[in-house]
Formats: C-alpha cells, sequence, structure tokens
C-alpha cells in the first residue's frame, strides 16, 4: 500500500487505506462451518470488475478478502462491498456461503490451513491454536516513516477500544452464550503478543520488542506480533487489528473512516510536538475489556479522563478528535449517516442476539445475506 502523497501547493493528500476483512466460510443448508477454503480458492477466476484478493486463512473454515489501497472512502466502500460479493460467489460454486460473523454460532470441528507456516503455529501453540475459529478486520492506513508509524501508535491507542465497540459482533462461541458483545477479543489474548501495549517511544524500542519475543521464542516471525495495532510487515502503513470483522459492510466502512483519521491526528499530533496520551497498558487492557464485554450496550472507558461513562459519550469524544480531519477528507457526511445507522440497527452483536431467538440456523442465515448489504445503499 503506498505512502500518502503531497499536492502540489504542499499539503497532504488523504492518506491511503485499505481493508483485510476474515469472513467465515458457511454451510449454504445448514449454517456450520464449511472446511472449503483451499478448494474455494483452488478455482477462483477474478472478473474484471474483481479489485481484490481473496487468500487462505488459519482455519480451512475461513477465507480473507484483502482490498486495494484507496484514498477516497467511496472507493473503499465499493471495494468491501465487491470483495464480499467476490468471495461468496467463489463459495457458492462449493455450496457455501461467506458470513461476516466474527465467531460461528454452531460448534465444530475445526481443520487448519494446509500451509507450512500454520502447521509451526500448532506446533507451538497447541489446542490454543487447533481450536481457533475467529474473524477480524484489520484497516491498513498509509504512513511516510515508521518514525512516524510508531509516533502514530503511541497516540492511538487510547481510542481502540472505541473502534471495537463499534464493531462488536462475535456474542457466540461453540454455540453458547459468551456474555461478550466481541468475545473473539478476549480469546485473541490467548496470544502472548496480543492485546494493548505500552507506549514504544522510538522504532528502535518498537523493533528491540519484537526481537525479543523472536529470541525467547514466543513468536515465530514478526507477522506475529499480534498487538491491536502494528506497522505492517508488507506495507508501509499502520494495521489496526483490534476489530470484529464487522456484520454490516456500513459498519466496516465507518471503522476504516474513523481510523484513518485517527492515524492522521496522530500523525498531526506528534509533528506538532504534542506527547502521547498516558495510559498505561493495564489500564488499556481494561478499557478493552469493557469494550469487549459491552460493545455498545453498556459504558466505556472515557479516553480523556479514564473514568467510566456512557458509550455514547465516548463516541462524541472520538468524533469530536477527527472531526476537522473527517471534513478536511470529505468523509464527515458519510460518518455521521453511518454512526447514525449504527445507533438505530445496533452492533452485529446485538443483531445476533435478536435474531437467536429464532434459533442458530437463523442466526447463520441472516448472516448470509446481510454480509452482501451494500454499505452505502
Amino acid at each position: 500500500m503506498s505512502t500518502g502523497d503531497v499536492t502540489p501547493s504542499g499539503t497532504r493528500a488523504g492518506r491511503t487505506f485499505g481493508v483485510e476483512e476474515e469472513l467465515l466460510l458457511l454451510d449454504e443448508h445448514t449454517g456450520r462451518p464449511a472446511a472449503l477454503s483451499p478448494l474455494v480458492l483452488s478455482e477462483v477466476a477474478p472478473d474484471d470488475d474483481d479489485t481484490s484478493e481473496l487468500s487462505l486463512e488459519l482455519q480451512q473454515q475461513q477465507l480473507e478478502v484483502i482490498s486495494q489501497p484507496y484514498a477516497d472512502l467511496r472507493d473503499l466502500a465499493a471495494a468491501i462491498h465487491g470483495g464480499r460479493r467476490q468471495a461468496d460467489r467463489a463459495a457458492r460454486q462449493y455450496g457455501a456461503r461467506v458470513a461476516a460473523l466474527a465467531t460461528s454460532v454452531h460448534p465444530g470441528t475445526l481443520r487448519l490451513a494446509p500451509e507450512g507456516r500454520y502447521e509451526r503455529m500448532r506446533d507451538l501453540y497447541g489446542l490454543a491454536l487447533a481450536e481457533h475459529l475467529t474473524c477480524g478486520f484489520h484497516v491498513h492506513v498509509s504512513i511516510e516513516s515508521p518514525e512516524e508509524g510508531v509516533a502514530v501508535l503511541d497516540r492511538i491507542r487510547v481510542w481502540l477500544p472505541i473502534l471495537l465497540a463499534l464493531s462488536a459482533n462475535s456474542p457466540y462461541w461453540n454455540g453458547v452464550d459468551s456474555g461478550y458483545a466481541s468475545y473473539r477479543y478476549p480469546l485473541n489474548l490467548r496470544w502472548p503478543t496480543s492485546g494493548t501495549y505500552e507506549p514504544f517511544g522510538s522504532v528502535r524500542a518498537y523493533q528491540k520488542l519484537i526481537q525479543t519475543r523472536l529470541d525467547g521464542g514466543v513468536i515465530l516471525d514478526e507477522g506475529m506480533f499480534y498487538t491491536d495495532a502494528r506497522l505492517a510487515r508488507k506495507h508501509p502503513t499502520v494495521e489496526v487489528r483490534i476489530c470484529d470483522v464487522c456484520l454490516y459492510a456500513g459498519d466496516a466502512v465507518l471503522i476504516a473512516a474513523l481510523t484513518r483519521a485517527l492515524v492522521e491526528d496522530g500523525a498531526r499530533a506528534w509533528r506538532a510536538g504534542e506527547p502521547a496520551p498516558v495510559a498505561t497498558a493495564a489500564d488499556l487492557r481494561a478499557a478493552s475489556w469493557t469494550a469487549s464485554r459491552y460493545g455498545l450496550g453498556g459504558p466505556l472507558v472515557n479516553p480523556v479522563d479514564g473514568g467510566l461513562c456512557d458509550a455514547a459519550d465516548a463516541i462524541n469524544l472520538l468524533i469530536t478528535r477527527v472531526q476537522p480531519i473527517l471534513r478536511e477528507y470529505d468523509d464527515e457526511a458519510t460518518v455521521n449517516g453511518l454512526l447514525r445507522r449504527i445507533v438505530q440497527h445496533g452492533s452485529g452483536a446485538d443483531h445476533q442476539r435478536h435474531l437467536m431467538r429464532e434459533g442458530p440456523a437463523a442466526v447463520a442465515a441472516d448472516a448470509m445475506e446481510r454480509t452482501h448489504l451494500g454499505p452505502l445503499s
């Protein structure tokens, strides 16, 4: 993903951004996880209109959809919608559908994707990996340098729990209500580098921490540095990883827009000499736990003073912080409209729990259809 351009007048153009969505593969009749990803990917023949890449994920019951980088939010919205349709079209060849659920409503026996790295991970992590089936949503935002990227990581960390609450879409685990809006998040904390982090302060400190984990044998490569946000390995981007995959494509577009604005805000604060917000990793672990537990249906931790507040108040603080950038990028109207929608329909977790009155098959069937609704329609 390319970095942001500079216009002839010397002002920064909108940073480019792209997304990675992990989707469940479900049997189209039963709604149960279907271990079909190698078959589905073996015969993918992209149409001329396809702009996303389909890829294996950890388990054969998953596909990953990777967008191209874009500068315009409307183009990214179209790519999110198109990538989901592209993945579903490929899955239908084998009697499956894709569903944007961060965990399955049905239990199932998992099958690891046939990739050497995943096999080495199974040897290292054992049952924690063998039973792991969660789907995340990762947003990449371009940066000018690693120094800028680390400065951004240090400045956005207090806001990330709000993004988690907006994305919450995994209330069920092995067919049981977990009590969480995002049970995917605590499940992912089983990995030794997952979750929040202390401020890094410098690229050298960031790299030293990764090397220490490599030397200690708790990760096999830099890609297993699974913090809530990180510098991407393959692209000059900050990668925000805290979120569940979103049931509604519009929610994904909203979070992508907010993430880009947060990265730009963090970079500007760094250039202006503003210090990173003061918060310990322990404080932020508690904030993320609260977001994963309640989603939008309970309190959240105020990112400014650290106390509890209504979810709406926390979201308003975030919007107030990034509003000038949203306006500059011409994203403000879209973001405001999508926020109104999420207030009206609730999160993916809320929708799943409402439908569970009709049983898990109804939740799965609805997700297989709702995943493909247009994000801005």
